[in-house]
């Protein structure tokens, strides 16, 4: 999934099958879950701005803007992702369902990330990098965000290879996701090794839970600044 120049035809077969992981994961929920409480102490009259980044064919972008608007909450969820058919898969899906989302190309560890969302997410994505890139994806992250940074990925260990190996065959016919799902769980980081990652970056007070199946939620809050007194 990650090579440049991939059969477009093999492409779209990978998305539609992550489509069907990411829909029986739950990691929406998780996400959901950290937005509807920032949601909840927010006085704005405007909606919450929310980044995806990496964000693929769009199934969690456009998931997580439908469970809010199923939800009254008033939010605007964008994505951005390096591939530029991904970026087109995900517009002409979000079009289908009526939802003002906007999807851009951009590389996520290079080019610069706009800086008008209070919300930056990403998921499925830190597995691919090395300890080196990660820690620069959180950082931009981190940097760019006004509010909130939200990771949801895969966890390493013996459960979640075997879950992966099990599940991409069951849901997808796709060899490229056959051989992504396991080998991304071998790529992945423990809870520890992520809660690391964000020291290095300067996230301070990042809180890393587990979640289904076989994930973990990383979640930062921006420090409010606290003015002293003259």
């Amino acid at each position: 999934m990650d090579q440049i120049g991939i059969d477009a035809a093999a492409h779209d077969q990978a998305l539609q099958g992550l489509r069907r992981i990411n829909a029986l994961s739950g990691a929406v929920g998780s996400l959901f879950t950290e937005i509807k409480a920032l949601a909840a102490e927010q006085a704005h009259s405007r909606p919450l701005r929310i980044l995806d980044v990496a964000c693929g064919g769009g199934d969690n972008s456009i998931a997580l803007a439908e469970r809010c608007r199923n939800h009254g909450l008033a939010v605007q969820v964008d994505g951005c992702d390096l591939s530029q058919q991904a970026v087109t898969i995900a517009s002409r899906t979000a079009a289908g369902k009526h939802l003002k989302a906007t999807f851009f190309q951009a590389d996520a560890l290079r080019d610069p990330l706009p800086l008008d969302y209070d919300v930056v997410v990403c998921s499925l994505f830190l597995h691919h990098l090395d300890e080196t890139a990660a820690v620069e994806l959180l950082r931009r992250m981190g940097q760019c965000c006004r509010q909130l940074v939200l990771v949801n990925d895969l966890i390493r260990s013996p459960l979640g290879y075997g879950l992966a190996w099990v599940g991409c065959r069951l849901l997808s016919r796709s060899p490229i996701v056959h051989f992504d799902g396991p080998v991304s769980v071998q790529g992945a980081f423990r809870m520890d090794e992520a809660l690391d990652l964000t020291i290095q970056a300067g996230l301070g007070g990042a809180r890393v839970r587990r979640s289904w199946p076989e994930r973990f939620l990383l979640s930062w809050r921006r420090p409010a600044l606290v003015l002293q007194a003259p």
